[in-house]
């Protein structure tokens, strides 16, 4: 099966539509799906549930698709980035589903390894474990968290062969390999595009098993969030 596409939007094509669950990798603003994320904005899909550690800033990444009004709900990390976030969910017209971050990062992680639930201790006694099960293990309090499995993930690697096979390059890897496993569909944008056999088994991070459609996006845009200098002297 090719699972290379030309572009974004044919990448996207026929695998989304409206109500779904979509995951997207990215810590920020690094290591985001950018042309992914904007094909979905295009797309015209809405009352997305978005699954990602949180919604990009105003007017990129996740956050064209808040200003769009095509997400819903957030189940998401952080969210001090977006001013546009914190408008819609205190005005209640975004449903948001705080997740610790790690508790993100395994709950995604046990989705792709079919696990349906676990136990951790964060979150005890906070509102974080409002209406979930606690359970005590060895004199310790335990909150129950589901797993999270996507309709589709979107993920960003840096190279991959045409097997979908997925290289990460340093800190961009942060949340996409869990998410790449979690996705029922998982669509990969990458920088570099490799023929089957040239990549080393062992620089694998993600095997083209999870992987159902790769793009090539070689220059993407790779925006700093917040840029902090020295003073010139």
């Amino acid at each position: 099966m090719d699972k290379v596409y030309p572009d974004a939007a044919s990448a996207l094509a026929g695998v989304i539509k409206d109500g779904q669950t979509i995951a997207v990798g990215g810590f920020g603003l690094c290591g985001i799906p950018e042309a992914l994320i904007a094909a979905l904005r295009d797309s015209g899909v809405k009352e997305l549930t978005a699954i990602s550690n949180n919604a990009g800033v105003d007017g990129f990444g996740l956050g064209q698709l808040l200003t769009t009004r095509q997400i819903k709900k957030m189940i998401s990390s952080y969210v001090g980035e977006n001013k546009e976030f914190e408008r819609q969910y205190l005005a209640g017209e975004l449903e948001l589903e705080f997740t610790p971050q790690g508790t993100l990062a395994e709950k995604l992680r046990a989705g792709g390894a079919g696990i349906p639930a676990f136990f951790t201790k964060t979150g005890v006694g906070t509102i974080v474990a409002d209406g979930k099960e606690i359970r005590e293990f060895d004199g310790q309090k335990y909150v129950m968290e589901r797993a999270l499995v996507s309709d589709v993930s979107l993920v960003k690697a840096w190279k991959a062969d045409k097997a979908g096979n997925l290289v990460y390059r340093k800190t961009a890897r942060n949340f996409n390999p869990n998410v790449a496993m979690a996705g029922k569909i998982t669509v990969a944008e990458v920088e570099v595009l490799v023929e089957i056999g040239e990549l080393d088994p062992d620089e694998v991070h993600t095997p083209g098993i999870f992987v159902q459609r790769i793009v090539v996006n070689a220059n993407p845009e790779k925006r700093i969030e917040q840029r902090t200098v020295r003073p010139s002297k």
